[in-house]
């Protein structure tokens, strides 16, 4: 694969008996586009060899340099979110159970995801691309002196469940010298998936589409992915591009979604689906998605049931039913007493304790 690793900063971080690096490194995407990506590496402080290596997937932040977690102020923490009481942050950043993972002697790496720090637009829910962030920040994490091994698991959430998802289904050639022996995804979005079923696929197919931050920043991603068979102008109107043109590198999600949302009821549609170009978009999604082949390690899938939110359980259990089709190892955990928001910190004590047992 070569040299992956670009440049490291060894940096501050609150979890204790720790050191933390923001690296920067070389990647590429789902058409194999050289790409850059940002991330943190966290490792024991003691020294060691033959680590187990975690990889953690992040949900939805932004398509541009305003929601990158490893520029916020200490990064390398446990898991903070937007909607927390007395939160001080735009966007969700750090990793649920971090302490933990280094009590135990793991080393946790954290992909930012191309574009989130790097140039160019980030391919939002493409799950592949985000996947292969995934692992090849474990390539460099290696070239650290810090005891990584050659076996890795992956977890991620929303967003970033997707990511994890997409994680077991790459090529040889994506792992290399490494063996991933699991993927634990939390609440996982799978664009394909999605536009299948209630929610987003009834959305895209309607005539006066809500201005979701989500969905314009599923759209974008995907044209940034497949630049030569889609356009944002069939899938944008006037008013919707000059808002992307205006704000897609600095504003984190729900700050993009309440300009939509007052551009939407000023101005009008920020969105309208040129129906005659939509199943090259439906094809952009799927080869984008997971969901694909059968996974090459077991999946365990996190489901946030108390309430549907930004992805339906809906979502999630036809997820599974498409990794079963496939003959895949899936299995799931229900948590009915938790919404989107508080899965990771309740799942991730189950997370850590079945992919320790892969290794």
């Amino acid at each position: 694969m070569g040299k992956v690793l670009i440049s490291s900063e060894k940096i501050d971080t609150s979890i204790t008996g720790a050191d933390a690096y923001r690296i920067r490194y070389n990647s590429y995407d789902v058409q194999g586009k050289k790409t850059e990506s940002t991330g943190l590496v966290i490792t024991p402080s003691a020294p060691g060899a033959n680590r187990k290596v975690v990889s953690w997937g992040h949900g939805t932040t932004a398509i541009g340099d305003g929601g990158t977690p490893s520029a916020c102020p200490d990064p390398a923490r446990e898991l903070t979110t937007y909607f927390a009481s007395g939160s001080l942050t735009q966007i969700d950043y750090g990793i649920p159970g971090l302490q933990k993972f280094i009590d135990e002697d793991w080393i946790v790496v954290a992909t930012d995801y191309q574009g989130l720090g790097t140039p160019g637009v980030h391919q939002y829910t493409v799950n592949r691309t985000n996947a292969i962030d995934t692992v090849t920040i474990v390539h460099a994490a290696r070239e650290l002196e810090i005891g990584a091994g050659t076996k890795f698991g992956v977890f991620g959430w929303s967003q970033g469940g997707g990511t994890a998802a997409a994680a077991v289904e790459l090529e040889p050639a994506d792992y290399g010298d490494l063996e991933i022996v699991g993927a634990a995804a939390m609440s996982p979005g799978v664009p394909i998936i999605a536009v299948k079923l209630p929610g987003l696929g009834s959305a895209l197919g309607g005539s006066d589409i809500p201005p979701d931050s989500h969905l314009f920043m599923i759209l974008a991603g995907t044209a940034a992915a497949f630049p030569e068979t889609l356009s944002l102008d069939d899938v944008f109107t006037p008013l919707g591009k000059q808002i992307f043109e205006e704000n897609w590198n600095v504003q984190p999600v729900h700050h993009l979604g309440d300009i939509l949302s007052r551009a939407y009821k000023h101005g009008g549609q920020v969105m309208a689906i040129n129906k005659e170009k939509f199943p090259a978009w439906i094809a952009a999604f799927a080869a984008g998605s997971a969901t694909l082949k059968k996974p090459v390690a077991p999946v365990l899938v996190l489901i946030d049931s108390q309430y549907d939110g930004p992805n339906p359980v809906s979502w999630q259990t036809g997820y599974i039913d498409a990794i079963k089709a496939l003959g895949g190892d899936v299995t799931s955990t229900d948590y009915p007493n938790d919404d989107h928001f508080s899965l990771p910190q309740s799942s991730v004590d189950e997370v850590r304790t079945w992919l320790g047992a892969k290794f």
